[in-house]
């Protein structure tokens, strides 16, 4: 992973365009590192990761929901349109998954950090120029991408603490091409570098750019029907089976990195 892959399209892209849904965005270079200092001051300020997200865009939305009409599954997913961040708040739904499954170890993830499906819905809403609730399937997409993350954390087997978000924003740079998701991992990776842990914190992060270029297409998936399968099977299943670098870092120091005192 490197800051060519991460900015490939950003001549293509940089040039002006009117707003819109459906047009590529303006890459916004420096806001973009602007946010990452922000975040990588408060890694629970959630909102800059969309601000960063938002400024490096570009085209990646539009590829990302042509690539799922490509394919049966993809296709069939774009054609109902679901809501996942309201599938993934219905409590009731996920209690009745088997034990084992990915909804159950979805539903003690949320219950275990207090979170909710809508959290990150919330936090998306507050970057100003964001398009994410437009009516627009493109928009869908995004939103889409948006209320599986905590579900990528649990398929990947990444926590929240710093070491795993990083991980999991390392996955999603190949799976979605967005270039947001580049520049937040390289920032972690470096500053990880530079905490000098004694532990393989930042080639952790970029394993989790190679599993998330070997693994299955993840936006595509049927996430209703996921949920009711056996995690370990869907884990085999999707390509993202097996011992991580990640389990080898103790838990306390998966926790401290990038936080400033």
């Amino acid at each position: 992973m490197t800051a060519e892959l991460m900015m490939d399209d950003a001549l293509v892209d940089a040039r002006p365009r009117a707003d819109g849904m459906g047009r590529p965005r303006r890459i916004e270079i420096g806001r973009a590192f602007r946010a990452l200092r922000r975040l990588i001051a408060n890694k629970e300020d959630t909102t800059q990761v969309f601000e960063i997200m938002n400024a490096l865009a570009g085209n990646s939305v539009r590829r990302g929901y042509m690539r799922m009409l490509e394919t049966p599954e993809g296709a069939r997913q774009a054609f109902k349109m679901v809501e996942l961040a309201d599938r993934l708040h219905d409590r009731p739904w996920l209690e009745s998954m088997p034990a084992g499954s990915v909804g159950r170890a979805y539903l003690d993830f949320i219950d275990e950090r207090n979170l909710s499906a809508y959290g990150l819905a919330n936090e998306s809403r507050k970057v100003a120029d964001s398009e994410i609730e437009a009516a627009h399937p493109y928009a869908w997409y995004a939103r889409r991408l948006r209320d599986i993350h905590d579900l990528w954390h649990i398929l990947a087997g990444y926590r929240t603490d710093a070491l795993g978000e990083a991980c999991v924003v390392a996955l999603s740079l190949p799976q979605t091409g967005s270039k947001g998701f580049g520049l937040i991992a390289i920032g972690a990776a470096v500053e990880m570098t530079k905490a000098r842990t004694g532990y393989p914190c930042a080639p952790a992060v970029f394993e989790a750019w190679r599993r998330g270029r070997k693994a299955a297409w993840l936006p595509a998936l049927d996430y209703e029907a996921l949920m009711s399968e056996p995690l370990d099977q869907a884990r085999a299943r999707l390509g993202l089976g097996g011992p991580t670098l990640y389990d080898r870092i103790p838990v306390e120091v998966r926790n401290r990195l990038l936080v400033r005192g």
